[in-house]
Formats: structure tokens, sequence, C-alpha cells
């Protein structure tokens, strides 16, 4: 019996790199508030709110499982980098990551439903980037949407111009590590190949 997938995102990110491997899956997003504030560390901040989006998702649903995820972009000194709000503040973001490197870290949560089971767990990226000037940062947002992207930058398209490199999973840098979910999965009996 295959087992329905539910992503608990609106991500568009999330939705195309499941798309990518062919998996169907619905798509139910959250209705929690997300936690914004380290308490303990950025890998506990990711998992918690995570897991809550997976299961305020689960708990509206009778069956199939529940894929929950979280990601932020970690610059040092207690600082998270969320979506940015604004265009000023999309810049601003931009000029610090390009000063030195930064963390992704993805919370992901796996919840079969009808079975009770989770698994929770993450991943985290070193992101080094190249500086651009203001003209092509506001040429940069010209072309992609920085309103839906922890840190506000893709690493799939124009964003590679300026990514020098990356230190572990770049699907975590799109907002789902691939390789930790398909592995995830595989506890609670779904096989992506």
């Amino acid at each position: 019996m295959v087992k329905k997938l539910i992503l608990a995102s609106q991500s568009p990110q999330r939705r195309k790199l499941l798309k990518f491997l062919g998996l169907r899956f619905t798509v139910k997003p959250s209705r929690i508030q997300e936690i914004s504030k380290i308490r303990t560390t950025c890998s506990a901040l990711v998992r918690e709110n995570a897991l809550r989006k997976a299961l305020d998702v689960a708990s509206r649903v009778k069956k199939g499982v529940v894929i929950g995820a979280d990601t932020l972009v970690y610059v040092g000194n207690k600082r998270i980098v969320g979506k940015p709000r604004n265009f000023k503040e999309a810049r601003q973001i931009l000029k610090v990551l390009f000063s030195r490197p930064q963390w992704v870290y993805t919370g992901v949560a796996v919840i079969d439903v009808a079975a009770g089971t989770r698994v929770v767990d993450y991943e985290k990226t070193k992101v080094f980037m190249i500086s651009l000037t203001g003209k092509e940062i506001a040429q940069y947002h010209r072309r992609i949407d920085p309103f839906d992207k922890a840190g506000g930058f893709d690493i799939e398209g124009w964003g590679s111009i300026f990514i020098h490199r990356i230190e572990g999973c770049y699907s975590n840098v799109i907002g789902l590590p691939m390789a930790k979910l398909a592995s995830m999965l595989k506890k609670v009996g779904v096989s992506i190949l």
C-alpha cells in the first residue's frame, strides 16, 4: 500500500524538489506561528518548528505521511536571517551575507499519521558568497522574489552566480535536504525509489 504524502508547506522550492523526484503529494500548509528566537541551538529551533508544522497538519488528517520543514540562515552571534519583509531589508540581508560565510539550517519532521510514528532531524550547510554591488543586487531582485526564501536568495537560479561554494547538502540550501528526507521516509515505510 502506497502512503499518501502531505507537504505541510507552501514553499514553491520544496514543491519543486518533491516534483523533481516524481513524488505524488498534496500540499496542506500548517497554520502555526513559527518560533523565531534561538533558545538553545539553531538545530533545536528548526526541528521544533518543523515538528510543530507537521503536528498541526497531522491533527487535521486521518492518514498519510506529513512532511514538515523549517529553514533559517544563521550568521553568528545568535543572529537569524529569515525571509525579508521588503526590498530594503532584502538588500541589507544580502550585504550581511556577502560579508561572511553563513549556515543554512533545515529542520525536517515526518509523521505517519495512522501509525503515530514521528521522525525529526535537521541538516546544516555552510554557504560562501561573493559580493555584488548595490546595482547588481537591485538587478537580482528584479529577477527573483526574495520574500519566500530564508535569507532572500536562491541557490538554484540567479543566486548561483554569487554563491562561491557550499559545504554540505545542496538541496538543504533550497529548503529541503532530500537525502535526509529519503532516509527519514524509509523509517516510516516510504521508499522514494
